[in-house]
């Protein structure tokens, strides 16, 4: 029986199975024996790497996004955002089609994904597009298990907790780590974590993203759908044809994408407004001069910051010191 076959085995008898006390642990070895095989069809296989198949996109701007639903390209901002468009290679990505693998690596590496969806075809689009991602390890919205996981070469198996777990026990967190020939390792929940949630911690290439659902269409359901659908967490209602909320969207992607503009200033000039340097938020002064000048920092002495980062303007400032977005900045050297 091939993997293929194997998981859709498992995934029958998941869907077979009754969620209680009595199959936790049941259920529990088969998500993670679901897991091993779903990974073992993420890795490249032997001949595609010695015939040099490959794809890849080369990383470019200030922020990647993967969107799934229709291409685009766009400048916003001052920012230069590369946006992947990845529809119809992530449906069958999840059983291996085509070069289905090869491009999930490439949207793993997105700071976000914009999952495009049709307001009138309800929750089915959604439903779908996350089980492929979660098939190939991508988390969206959620942030990493607070599960501390370490191997050893001895000793058996040291489990605690510093909360109550409603999810898992000592018992299923033995049996998974057996299912994966782990022996001898230190656990400890510091949250009531899921079994997926534990076997996430030890597959470890989970990656956890940003997700903005955007609901195209609108101008084609009613007013009380749209509403609904704008309520949603982590959503956002549009229509590409009536050009509707477009400029909401872009707002919404930018305080997904944490991205800050710096504006610089020479001595004795205005600011240049016309070319920002954009940062992650929370950056530093010290960023900004490595993303003018690899050796300016070694050359900082001080800074003039004007904006909401400064009690007064300008405010000298150090290496040190938050930069905040539209804040204009003046370095002085040594």
């Amino acid at each position: 029986m091939g993997i293929l076959e194997k998981i859709s085995e498992i995934e029958k008898e998941i869907a077979r199975t009754q969620k209680n006390k009595a199959t936790e642990y049941h259920l529990g070895l088969l998500k993670a024996k679901l897991a091993k095989y779903r990974a073992q069809l993420l890795e490249p296989s032997k001949s595609a790497s010695s015939k040099g198949e490959g794809f890849d996109v080369m990383k470019s701007g200030d922020a990647r996004v993967a969107l799934i639903g229709f291409p685009s390209v766009g400048k916003y901002k001052g920012a230069n955002i590369q946006l992947l468009d990845l529809p119809g290679i992530i449906e069958g990505a999840a059983q291996g089609k085509g070069r289905g693998r090869q491009v999930i690596a490439v949207a793993r590496t997105a700071d976000v994904i914009i999952m495009m969806l049709d307001a009138t075809k309800g929750e089915v689009q959604r439903s779908l597009l996350e089980k492929e991602l979660e098939s190939v390890g991508i988390r969206l919205n959620k942030h990493k298990p607070n599960i501390y996981f370490k191997p050893k070469k001895g000793g058996g198996i040291s489990f605690n907790s510093t909360v109550t777990l409603t999810q898992c026990s000592e018992k299923l967190v033995q049996l998974i780590l057996h299912e994966y020939k782990i022996f001898n390792a230190e656990v400890l929940f510091r949250e009531d974590c899921s079994p997926d949630e534990f076997i996430d911690v030890i597959v470890g290439n989970r990656v956890y993203m940003p997700c903005l659902y955007v609901y195209n269409k609108i101008d084609q359901i009613s007013m009380e759908e749209v509403d609904r659908l704008a309520r949603k967490p982590n959503s956002v209602v549009i229509s590409c044809g009536m050009k509707l909320n477009l400029d909401y969207l872009l707002e919404m992607l930018w305080e997904y994408l944490a991205l800050t503009c710096i504006y610089t200033k020479k001595r004795g000039q205005r600011p240049d407004f016309t070319d920002a340097i954009i940062l992650r938020k929370g950056a530093s002064v010290e960023h900004v001069c490595h993303r003018i000048h690899r050796s300016l920092a070694s050359q900082f002495k001080y800074a003039l910051v004007w904006g909401t980062s400064t009690k007064y303007s300008p405010q000298r400032v150090g290496l040190t010191h938050t930069m905040e977005h539209e804040d204009v900045i003046q370095i002085v050297k040594k």
